[in-house]
């Protein structure tokens, strides 16, 4: 897959040091990965929650920490959208 908006991934890793191995191995993943459909990805992360559009939710560092992505399957492309806290997850709204 094609991974669009690293720079948020990059920022957040900055701030969140306890993130970043977590974070840097899911984007080796996605990188590596050939995601058909959703079906494709609770293979490999049963705990992600399909959202609508398209849209995906990962948790990392044991759910401290929430990825929100927007994945084209038919063009093999994931573009971040938000990376946060659980907190501001939590105040994220509607997607």
């Amino acid at each position: 897959m094609k991974l669009l908006g690293i720079k948020l991934l990059h920022d957040f890793k900055k701030k969140y040091a306890e993130a970043r191995s977590q974070l840097e191995a899911w984007q080796i993943e996605v990188e590596e990965a050939q995601w058909a459909t959703p079906l494709d990805i609770k293979k490999r992360y049963p705990k992600a929650r399909l959202l609508s559009n398209q849209q995906v939710v990962f948790d990392f560092c044991w759910n401290k920490y929430r990825l929100l992505v927007l994945i084209s399957y038919k063009n093999g492309i994931v573009l971040i959208k938000k990376v946060g806290t659980h907190k501001e997850y939590d105040n994220w709204g509607t997607y």
